[in-house]
């Protein structure tokens, strides 16, 4: 029996997921929105290119969520996306009542999925989930740390001129102003990045990563970035199909890791069947523990503010 996958929300984010899970035959999905027609149309659309590309999985659109049930993953999309001048914080009280209705009703016909969110501000989009869910921690991630270092990967490619697959790094903490790429743990096959790029350089990619959602934002005039997001996500659906084991920097609730209590944060887990099976430790220095732990007090008054601490 094939995979299912419920994305939530048919905007580009989610129509974009859709596509490449049912691109990769990865899963049957069914695309939710409460738009009526827009999901039915888009997946409509998809479902007619099967023939064309090879592929024999399905993809539906729906405006409920009676045909979600038994989902495998559920991937939450909706949400107002950010305009130009607006923070994601902006975002929080909105979004926090969508995802806290849509993640209610697909959790409760889908009692064994693994939830992968994305909408934003997306650590206290998370949380929200959590709490909604009712669903076990392991059960439950944010998807921005992978987005935020394919960024840092790719600058630091374009920069050298090598190839992305040979840069390897992570971007910690929350998703915003406040992340943590960490140059101390990042190489170019094997190289340290220190040894490649003068400090000046590599700081400049560290405040391009932070902020390149909001350039995106700003080239687009309207609307924000979905191609890599949408990548993201499908690479964390491959890793937990596939039970890869793979490693990889998503928000994860924390309970006493890296010092943090109670909250989503960004920290390296190995991804699985299961969802997040292990979250990963690594040695930080002084100034990185204190610039994750920034990171981490940046998310608390968001959690506040929506009565999810």
């Amino acid at each position: 029996m094939r995979k299912k996958v419920t994305v939530i929300g048919s905007g580009n984010v989610g129509a974009t997921v859709a596509q490449r899970l049912v691109d990769k035959q990865m899963a049957d999905v069914v695309l939710v929105d409460i738009l009526e027609g827009i999901p039915q149309g888009k997946s409509l659309d998809m479902q007619e290119a099967g023939p064309i590309e090879g592929y024999d999985v399905r993809v539906a659109g729906a405006n409920d969520y009676s045909g979600t049930s038994n989902s495998d993953v559920i991937v939450m999309t909706a949400g107002l996306a950010r305009q130009p001048g607006m923070s994601r914080d902006d975002l929080l009280k909105k979004n926090h009542e969508i995802v806290k209705s849509a993640i209610g009703e697909a959790a409760q016909v889908s009692p064994n999925a693994i939830i992968i969110v994305v909408s934003n501000p997306l650590d206290a989009m998370a949380q929200t989930a959590f709490r909604v869910s009712g669903f076990p921690k392991q059960r439950v991630l944010g998807m921005a740390g992978v987005l935020d270092t394919a960024r840092y990967r790719a600058f630091i490619a374009e920069a050298l001129n090598v190839s992305v697959q040979n840069v390897h790094g992570f971007v910690l903490g929350g998703h915003g102003d406040t992340m943590v790429p960490v140059p101390r743990y990042t190489t170019v096959a094997g190289i340290p990045v220190t040894d490649l790029l003068p400090k000046d350089k590599l700081d400049a990619m560290i405040t391009r990563t932070r902020n390149g959602g909001a350039e995106i934002v700003n080239l687009l005039k309207k609307g924000s970035a979905y191609y890599a997001p949408s990548a993201a996500v499908v690479e964390m659906i491959d890793a937990i199909f596939n039970d890869r084991k793979k490693i990889m920097p998503c928000a994860a609730y924390l309970e006493g890791e890296y010092g943090i209590n109670g909250l989503f944060v960004g920290v390296p887990v190995k991804l699985g069947a299961r969802g997040i099976e292990q979250i990963i430790e690594i040695k930080l220095t002084a100034e990185e523990r204190s610039a994750l732990q920034n990171s981490a007090d940046a998310v608390k008054p968001l959690v506040s503010a929506i009565g999810v601490a």
